[in-house]
């Protein structure tokens, strides 16, 4: 292998760093270019205005990590990250039927802050051999050969405002849903991607307190998600340092409030029970923030018939997911892992191969955000009769696993994306929903506080 191979990435957040760590061992020069100045602590910072949000990673996302950065896991809980078993140490009401809990060595998720997970990615990524960080600096464009058939490098302009351009063998695009991409593209005479558009317009607010022994019953989180005719959802998730996060969202120009009365209004509404006291005497430690985000959005790279060499595109700059489904880390830490593996089997047609892979990962996170999304009839987009059934389906399933905590656990995984969607539909797992939606799940009635729900045991605007 040459010993002057370099690689460049867009991006300096979570795919960006994880891009870096998957490119590590095939190139021995890489260069993370962001336009923030990087913090030397855990804080948020402007590239990333989620970053003041509720973040969860999901089981797979923990696995993958700990795949791409051995000891990650215990480095965190020595931070003082807690990890949650989410089935049996997390309250679930799912379109307001609560969950059965069941104890899960499996389903164990991080409660860990963005910033404190970035700033320990961050500071693994900066051990590797051979990593440079060019912070506070901005990338103007590409350059590439006389035919614009191989990206060859990027331009860049410093924080003094000065120019220059960096040579590079691989050029990775990791600088989320603000990238430029499909303009470049253009500029090389190549058409940009297709893009699939949900709108979803969601509003999440988060604020962050003092966790209390007697929160939540003594469990570590609690869910109750958005249904049609009751678009808020609540989630409360301890992190470390002795904390927990509030997130309130709500679709489709629902505002979650960020003043104290109005948060405890709000979450008075919600079915899961225990946030509203957390907020009512709970000792808040930040002020509620408000983030907005329009839709999710999927460029499609894997169906370009022309494509430059020496480059790619990853994470959120190639799939944006609604985040109150918490799959974008997951997501980009899969790819980092898809991204290292095909760079080991050699990189003709790497960027062909990495799209077609990338696109079967996608497709499983993308499938189950999109048509939870399609339930309400504010989303436009197509409802094919599968998504409708599936729909309907998942919510008999909700409805049985109030008394049957093994559906609970089929539903989380799939959910941690540790399974695909089918496998709710395996047969063993059908039967378990029809019986116990029939022997006494239709009976059971949803947890008061969402209008159109409640003595409905079918999806109420499912089309």
């Amino acid at each position: 292998m040459p010993s002057d191979r370099t690689a460049v990435v867009i991006g300096a957040s979570m795919g960006g760093l994880l891009t870096a760590r998957a490119l590590s061992d095939s190139y021995p020069r890489i260069l993370l270019v962001d336009r923030d100045d990087l913090p030397a602590e855990p804080a948020p910072r402007r590239g990333v205005p989620q970053g003041r949000q509720l973040h969860v990673m999901l089981a797979r996302g923990r696995h993958a990590l700990e795949e791409l950065f051995p000891g990650l896991s215990q480095e965190l809980t020595d931070s003082a990250v807690p990890l949650v078993d989410l089935h049996g140490r997390m309250s679930w009401f799912n379109d307001g039927y609560p969950m059965a809990l069941r104890p899960s060595t499996e389903l164990v998720a991080a409660g860990v802050s963005r910033p404190l997970l970035e700033h320990a990615v961050r500071a693994r990524v900066a051990e590797l051999p051979g990593v440079e960080f060019a912070s506070g600096t901005e990338v103007l464009g590409l350059t590439a050969t006389a035919d614009r058939g191989r990206v060859t490098g990027v331009r860049l302009r410093d924080r003094d405002g000065a120019e220059r351009t960096v040579a590079a063998d691989l050029v990775v695009d990791s600088a989320g849903r603000a990238s430029r991409t499909p303009l470049w593209l253009g500029e090389l005479g190549y058409a940009p991607p297709e893009e699939e558009r949900v709108q979803v317009d969601v509003t999440y607010v988060t604020r962050v307190y003092r966790h209390e022994p007697h929160h939540l019953d003594g469990l570590l989180g609690t869910l109750g998600n958005a249904v049609p005719g009751a678009p808020r959802a609540g989630l409360a998730l301890v992190q470390e340092n002795g904390l927990i996060a509030i997130g309130f969202s709500g679709m489709h120009g629902e505002q979650p409030p960020v003043d104290d009365d109005e948060m405890l209004t709000f979450a008075q509404t919600l079915t899961a029970p225990g946030i509203a006291e957390i907020v009512r005497s709970g000792a808040a430690v930040t002020d509620g923030v408000r983030m907005r985000f329009p839709a999710s959005v999927r460029r499609r790279y894997e169906r370009l018939r022309r494509f430059p060499a020496g480059y790619l595109v990853v994470a959120d700059a190639m799939c944006s997911f609604n985040p109150i489904y918490g799959q974008g880390m997951t997501v980009a830490a899969l790819e980092a892992l898809l991204l290292r593996r095909l760079l080991a089997e050699g990189e003709p047609e790497l960027s062909r191969r990495f799209f077609r892979g990338s696109s079967a990962v996608i497709d499983g996170p993308w499938s189950i955000a999109v048509g939870t999304d399609l339930r309400f009839p504010e989303v436009e987009g197509p409802r094919s009769l599968r998504v409708r059934f599936v729909n309907a389906y998942v919510h008999r399933l909700h409805i049985a696993a109030t008394a049957d905590p093994e559906l609970g656990a089929a539903f989380l995984r799939v959910l941690n994306l540790l399974e695909p969607p089918t496998a709710l539909l395996r047969p063993g797992t059908v039967l378990r929903v029809l019986r116990g939606f029939w022997r006494g799940g239709a009976a059971t009635r949803p947890v008061a506080g969402r209008p159109g729900l409640a003595g409905d045991p079918v999806p109420p605007t499912v089309r």
